[in-house]
């Protein structure tokens, strides 16, 4: 795989990001969205040093807004750390700010030829400057330590995604007043202003308790990511291009999307709640809402259940891209690779052919079949009107919405359900890297490889580099390696009776003690990483420390 920059070749990745510390040495390495491993203080047991800026977009609902902000003036998390930005979204008349309010807070009114929930947080997060980025619906009434309780995962790790808990109620307008919030959020009676059984049960509640509140969930777990209330680094959420301003409904499920390819773990925080103030329009008009989804989400999120079972049909967003080497290959076997994989079972997918393009510009020739670039321009003009390739001069950095890359050499001859096998294969093991061993592999030993967007991208914002990239996403994610066997159809063909030959054999039952060698360390590696954390948190660890440093200083 060509490389441009060994440093920093991903978007975010290498020197560390979000003003945290070196991240090589001081970010934890999540596995998957277990994020079980950190430990978050009690709530009203620690001493925040992150700054907040609680964005809040509105149109019209004045009076629930009173209570919103009635709400955010009672919270603990300390006020010097806080601001409060509405985006009025062109209320008319516009929007005024309440007596009752937190002490920071300001209204702002974006430019109002362009409107919707996604422009709206776009400008209060570039007129605010908070370390972290809380978006709160202009109906949440929230708990007094909602914003603190949040805030607890981001000061220990600066890639997450936390989900603030909420109940919907069927509000009454003019029922509560904002004194009434204010007092019963500052005096800890919040749960008392609705019934909480009122909402019913939640979709996201069934899929957290599906998935052990998404520990054990996969890369959908950015599902549940909801605009009501949700929170994340000013520094992720600039990574990803903030939130898309065409997108009216849906807007923060494509955010969470685009968050998860970024590598971003999803933490839903239940310590803290907060009561909606109306029923959200999925409920009330779910077949109008998911019929207007279709196009919108379908051509945004590649991974979305709402175009599985459309075929044919090109993307915005391919579900995977896949990058093939062409240097000194001939024409016709290009052809082979790029024509199996276009025809293949999954085609939704955008080929980038890597050659040395620009020098047909600069070197034309005027004796076309002498000509020592003609493989490269028969290339160029049997590819020239198909959207779905692209000719690049190097690797493209990674497109952040493509959730799947793979990348082989020109010669290599995927069968119909090659692409479709690897992801399968990805997806059930929940792998960050799937390799394919060949025993004849073309280019001289290049193995194809399938990638996951979201473990390099983890792995990069880790501080990998491409000389240790692998190592980490095993750790983070999991690596596995494949037999190319009924994969790609350049191997070893089976005898006459049906059985292997000999030395494709080899080479399977070699992989197979390998994977179970490597399955094997990976489980000791847990183990003694448990052992260590149960050490460092024994209240007896430091009485046994000080008698092993005695021990050895008399020695």
């Amino acid at each position: 795989m060509t490389v441009v920059d060994t440093t920093s070749p991903e978007p975010g990745g290498g020197a560390g990001s979000g003003g945290a510390a070196d991240p090589a040495d001081h970010q934890p390495r999540i596995r998957r969205n277990d994020y079980s491993v950190l430990r978050p203080p009690p709530i009203g047991g620690w001493t925040p040093t992150l700054g907040v800026s609680v964005i809040i977009p509105a149109y019209g609902n004045a009076e629930k807004l009173r209570l919103v902000l009635a709400s955010l003036a009672a919270q603990t998390y300390p006020a010097h750390l806080m601001e409060t930005v509405v985006v009025d979204d062109g209320t008319d008349p516009p929007l005024s700010l309440p007596e009752i309010r937190p002490d920071d807070t300001r209204i702002i009114r974006p430019n109002t030829r362009v409107w919707g929930p996604s422009h709206a947080v776009n400008a209060g997060v570039a007129a605010s400057d908070g370390e972290v980025v809380l978006r709160l619906d202009s109906d949440m009434v929230v708990y007094r330590d909602h914003v603190e309780s949040q805030l607890r995962w981001h000061h220990l790790a600066d890639y997450l995604g936390v989900l603030g808990d909420k109940r919907f109620v069927d509000y009454a307008p003019e029922s509560r007043t904002p004194h009434q919030v204010y007092e019963a959020v500052r005096e800890g009676r919040a749960a008392e202003l609705f019934d909480h059984d009122s909402g019913g049960e939640l979709w996201i509640e069934k899929i957290l308790a599906r998935t052990n509140r998404l520990r054990s969930e996969g890369a959908q777990a950015y599902r549940i990511f909801t605009g009501a209330s949700c929170s994340v680094r000013r520094d992720l959420f600039d990574t990803v291009g903030g939130m898309d301003p065409t997108l009216v409904l849906g807007e923060d499920a494509e955010l969470g999307y685009r968050l998860a390819q970024a590598g971003a773990v999803f933490v839903p925080d239940l310590d803290s709640s907060g009561w909606h103030l109306g029923l959200p329009s999925m409920r009330v008009r779910r077949e109008e809402g998911t019929r207007y989804r279709v196009p919108y989400i379908g051509h945004r999120i590649a991974d979305s259940p709402l175009r599985r079972d459309i075929r044919g049909r090109q993307w915005q967003v391919p579900y995977a891209e896949v990058i093939v080497h062409v240097y000194n290959r001939p024409w016709e076997q290009v052809c082979d690779t790029v024509d199996r994989l276009l025809t293949g079972e999954t085609d939704d997918i955008r080929v980038v052919l890597v050659g040395p393009w620009t020098a047909l510009d600069t070197d034309p020739s005027r004796a076309p079949l002498d000509d020592p670039k003609i493989e490269l321009r028969l290339l160029r003009e049997t590819y020239r009107v198909d959207s779905r390739v692209h000719l690049s001069d190097a690797v493209p950095v990674r497109d952040g919405s493509v959730p799947f890359r793979l990348t082989l050499p020109a010669g290599s001859r995927p069968t119909h359900h090659a692409l479709s096998t690897l992801i399968d294969i990805a997806e059930k093991e929940k792998a960050g890297l799937v390799g394919v061993v060949l025993p004849t592999p073309p280019d001289g030993g290049a193995h194809p490889r399938l990638e996951r967007t979201a473990a390099f991208a983890r792995a990069y914002r880790l501080g990998a580099t491409t000389n240790d990239v692998d190592e980490i996403v095993d750790e983070i994610y999991g690596v596995r390696w494949v037999d190319g066997t009924g994969v790609f159809v350049d191997v070893p063909p089976r005898g006459k009776n049906g059985k292997e030959p000999p030395a494709c054999r080899e080479c399977g039952e070699k992989l197979a003690a390998a994977q179970r060698r490597a399955a094997h360390e990976r489980a000791r590696a847990n183990r003694f990483q448990r052992q260590l954390r149960w050490l460092r948190r024994s209240p007896s660890s430091r009485f046994w420390r000080r008698v092993l440093s005695g021990a050895w200083s008399k020695w």
